[in-house]
């Protein structure tokens, strides 16, 4: 009895804090919830009108377009900033004592920027008329710029206007704020890992790939499998950076994920907070499903091995 009391007030606080408010949307999510329901003399109860709403969410044309893009964009990022990470934390076990310390807290300033800041230093960064972007691309060569981007001139360019683009910013944004958790993560990995298995490879005459795809990364597959999973769940639901740098609710519909979609139903007028409620249960229902696949995958190639 005593370790499950020691567990106890920690199990209350998981309570109060996650599954309490998780409870509540999926009640709301079964449920007709607006204006009538938030005024402040005379609230009428909210309605009941079953599986309503989540008929609506699938019919709409904006779920298959909010899936793909919350599934591409999730795609992308993580794989970019697994390689990138992976990347620099085999950089960092490399450098010696002091760089590695200097590189790691320059890296994690950059992790520990809240989300709404990193939004708006990048949005300025690809800003049309005043970006650094824009400027940078400027003075490239014409012939390399015409050779790589089939264009010259970048002044005025509108990055934050269109899908494609605004993705393309927001991965940047993500990945840049992203890969220092991984490196540092691998970095930890890369030291548990003993020298003389290196030591053994590079007397065999190993390259560096091969060692990484021989030794590195089989030792490191449950670091690899957490941070999978951790970067999954964290891109799925990204919602602050991409609202603030493609303009909030006057971003064209067709960019917006399943976040953005929940939250614009929820609270732009007329609000319809159980529709919003009925997509992020959606989208809680679907992230729950890959990451339980993902991890049955992990158990059973631990259970082979």
């Amino acid at each position: 009895m005593i370790p499950y009391a020691f567990l106890l007030p920690g199990v209350l606080v998981i309570a109060a804090l996650l599954l309490y408010p998780i409870a509540q949307m999926v009640q709301m999510s079964f449920q007709e919830v607006g204006l009538r329901q938030f005024r402040a003399r005379n609230p009428l109860p909210a309605e009941f009108v079953g599986t309503e709403n989540y008929r609506q969410v699938f019919e709409s044309e904006l779920f298959w377009s909010s899936l793909r893009n919350t599934m591409l964009f999730a795609l992308v990022a993580v794989a970019l900033t697994l390689v990138f990470g992976t990347l620099v934390g085999l950089l960092l076990q490399r450098l010696g004592p002091k760089m590695s310390t200097t590189v790691v807290v320059g890296i994690m300033a950059a992790w520990a920027v809240p989300p709404a800041s990193q939004a708006v230093i990048w949005k300025w960064l690809f800003d049309a008329d005043a970006g650094v972007v824009n400027w940078a691309l400027n003075l490239l060569p014409d012939w390399l710029s015409r050779l790589v981007f089939g264009r010259a001139e970048w002044s005025g360019e509108p990055w934050l206007n269109d899908p494609l683009p605004i993705y393309t910013v927001l991965t940047v944004a993500v990945v840049w704020a992203s890969f220092p958790f991984i490196a540092v993560s691998v970095l930890a990995g890369l030291k548990s890992i003993p020298s003389e298995l290196y030591e053994a490879a590079r007397v065999d005459g190993s390259t560096g790939f091969r060692t990484f795809r021989a030794i590195t990364f089989p030792l490191l597959r449950p670091v690899f499998s957490v941070l999978i999973v951790l970067s999954i769940i964290w891109d799925f639901k990204v919602f602050t950076q991409l609202f603030l740098l493609a303009g909030g609710t006057n971003m064209p519909r067709e960019a917006y994920n399943l976040s953005l979609w929940s939250y614009v139903e929820a609270f732009s007028s007329p609000p319809d907070m159980g529709l919003g409620a009925a997509i992020a249960v959606v989208l809680t229902v679907i992230l729950l499903l890959i990451t339980f696949v993902y991890v049955r995958q992990i158990v059973k190639s631990e259970d082979v091995r």
